[in-house]
């Protein structure tokens, strides 16, 4: 890592080099902490609000553990796109970043942003054919890393581990 950074600092210009030198001490720091705050303040008031309609399924709508996931999973889904729809969901991830990146309503506020973006296209070519553009690489990694989870968790078995 560090013979590429010598090797580029050589084929640079003196020019180039003092001018990378400039802008280093120019250019604002990130505050990483406290964005990493944010985002784990975020991400855990979603995950628990996920929590709290869990619980609320199964008192009040005889759901099991096990069932409790596609009601709760259908309501994140259904918001995360109604606030990407009324602009809401873009300013909490301005101020929360990954926070608000959980699988789930990050997913589907891309799914959403796209639909936006290109309903002016039609809806088969606009809205249905550039949905997918950003979210299918979503679902094609997640379906192979949950193939390779799977097939790990298959050989534990085999081998008496789990």
């Amino acid at each position: 890592m560090l013979d590429k950074k010598k090797k580029q600092q050589k084929e640079l210009t003196q020019e180039q080099q003092q001018y990378q030198k400039l802008a280093k001490t120019i250019e604002p720091q990130r505050p990483i902490v406290k964005n990493c705050i944010k985002a784990f303040l975020v991400g855990g008031l979603i995950c628990g609000f996920a929590q709290v309609l869990n619980i609320f399924f199964i008192k009040n709508f005889n759901f099991t553990e096990e069932t409790v996931g596609a009601p709760t999973s259908a309501i994140l889904i259904i918001l995360s796109s109604l606030l990407t729809g009324l602009g809401i969901f873009d300013h909490i991830g301005q101020w929360a970043g990954a926070g608000t990146a959980i699988p789930i309503t990050g997913f589907a506020n891309t799914m959403t942003s796209a639909a936006i973006e290109h309903r002016s296209e039609g809806y088969v070519l606009g809205v249905g054919g550039n949905m997918f553009k950003l979210s299918g690489s979503v679902i094609v990694f997640g379906v192979f890393t949950a193939f390779i989870v799977a097939i790990i968790k298959i050989l534990f078995m085999k081998m008496g581990v789990i």
